[in-house]
């Protein structure tokens, strides 16, 4: 599992650090392995160019210790220094001595431009609300120049914390971040100027409960379900789907059709669509007796294509089995009805959905993600899926938030959603808490997206198609 620790706990575990090692031994490590990946970048070091944009702070120092050992193995190395008075006089002088040289930030296009590799340390973990005007100008020089850009730590302009970005970011082909993932480098808008990110372990000794987590393929395989030689059909879960109207039948197909892939032992299906339904899946057991006479449920997902159905909705919250709230079911339910439950409930909105369930602009969800996935869970007290290029998964009671970059643009089409609703429903049937159930959904429906992609167009139902590949693959 990878994890993301938040700043406040890094600086700690630093401050741990070195009070046990020699004056200056962390801030080696972390040059010796942002020189190393640097070196591995550019493949040849010696007569290469290399330019460091240098802050003043820690994350400037690592820069140029890096850009001494560089140096030394023949690199033409030049330091940008963005404040002369307080750079870190140990490492420029590093950098002296190994032969490098110093420009003023005011006369460098003509350098950067020249470079074969830009290394940002400009701003470290720290940095806050957006670029100053001297940097944001860099960051606008090193956007048109052709050079590969590392940054150290982190990119220069987003916010370690949230994944936030206020204005003008460095944009990395590769982050080199030290002892710890940051949660912005997992998060978008953030991670979009992350480009590849390597971890240097530096020594850290962190707490066991991280910011964040994403899951990896064995994690996922710990989680999902396997019948066992008693298993039925009933002991394996059986999950719900009330979805569908006369104008959106497909939603309930796609809905079923993810069910179907999901793990459980059978699928009920309750709504206007159950002749789609059966046409498309006879296994399915079709129910006219509405979701509380339907049958025996270990979960129910109610919402995908509903329209304004708000009776079958409320009934679905009133039954005491984990509930996956999706789609119109998002729209239509009643937040008091949500927040009284005792069963687990399950929210999976998009950013649209979100923001009008937070009552606020849609873009204020998709620059602060992490900060709105966990508002909608506190608000309606549930566990909340939020979708997205990177999807985050947080738990009302707190803990660590999961993250996942498992997708492809490719899975933003119609339809993708309702596979995932009933991927993620019939986990919950199986057994999986919400939290784990919504994780391991969108880890496989990422992979699933991928692989039915390969690059191309594809539609909903060529992603549920592929779950089965997903769920292999993961076990392999």
């Amino acid at each position: 599992m990878r994890t993301a620790y938040s700043v406040e706990t890094v600086r700690a575990a630093e401050r741990e650090l070195m009070a046990r090692l020699p004056d200056g031994a962390l801030m080696q490590r972390a040059a010796a392995g942002l020189a190393a990946a640097c070196a591995e970048l550019l493949g040849r070091v010696y007569g290469s160019r290399v330019v460091l944009l240098v802050g003043s702070g820690d994350n400037g120092g690592d820069a140029l210790y890096a850009g001494a050992r560089l140096a030394r193995r023949g690199a033409g190395v030049t330091a940008v220094l963005l404040a002369p008075e307080r750079t870190h006089s140990g490492g420029l002088a590093a950098l002296r001595r190994a032969g490098g040289s110093v420009v003023a930030s005011g006369s460098v296009e003509e350098v950067i431009g020249r470079a074969d590799l830009v290394v940002d340390g400009i701003v470290g973990i720290g940095g806050k609300g957006g670029l100053r005007p001297d940097a944001e100008a860099l960051a606008g020089v090193v956007e048109r120049a052709r050079a590969a850009v590392v940054a150290v730590d982190l990119p220069s302009g987003v916010e370690a914390d949230t994944g936030e970005v206020r204005g003008a970011a460095i944009r990395a082909d590769l982050t080199v971040t030290f002892g710890t993932h940051k949660p912005g480098l997992l998060i978008d808008p953030a991670r979009e100027y992350a480009g590849s990110v390597r971890l240097v372990d530096i020594g850290l000794e962190l707490p066991p409960t991280a910011e964040l987590e994403a899951l990896q393929h064995a994690d996922v395989a710990r989680l999902l379900p396997v019948p066992a030689a008693e298993s039925d059909k009933y002991r394996r879960g059986v999950v719900g789907i009330a979805a569908g109207s006369s104008r959106y039948p497909g939603a309930a197909v796609l809905a079923v059709f993810g069910a179907l892939r999901g793990g459980a032992g059978a699928v009920r299906y309750v709504g206007p669509a159950k002749g789609s339904v059966i046409a498309r899946f006879p296994e399915t057991l079709v129910s006219d007796e509405g979701p509380a006479r339907a049958g025996r449920v270990q979960a129910w997902v109610v919402g995908p294509g509903a329209g304004d159905d708000a009776a079958t909705v409320a009934q679905v919250l009133d039954i005491d089995v984990p509930v996956l709230l999706d789609a119109d079911g998002l729209r239509l339910a009643e937040r008091d009805a949500v927040r009284r439950r005792t069963a687990p409930t399950l929210m999976t909105p998009h950013a649209g959905e979100a923001a009008a369930l937070l009552g606020v602009r849609r873009e204020e969800v998709e620059g602060a993600r992490l900060a709105a996935v966990r508002e909608l869970a506190a608000v309606y007290r549930a566990t909340v899926l939020l979708k997205g290029s990177t999807t985050l998964v947080a738990d009302f009671g707190g803990g660590a938030v999961r993250v996942n970059a498992t997708g492809t643009g490719w899975l933003a089409t119609a339809g993708s959603g309702d596979v995932l609703s009933g991927l993620a429903g019939s986990l919950l049937a199986a057994g999986l808490s919400a939290l784990d159930a919504g994780s391991a959904a969108a880890y496989l429906h990422g992979l699933a997206g991928r692989f039915a992609a390969e690059g191309a167009p594809v539609g909903a139902h060529d992603v549920a198609e592929e779950l089965p590949s997903a769920w292999r693959d993961v076990y392999r």
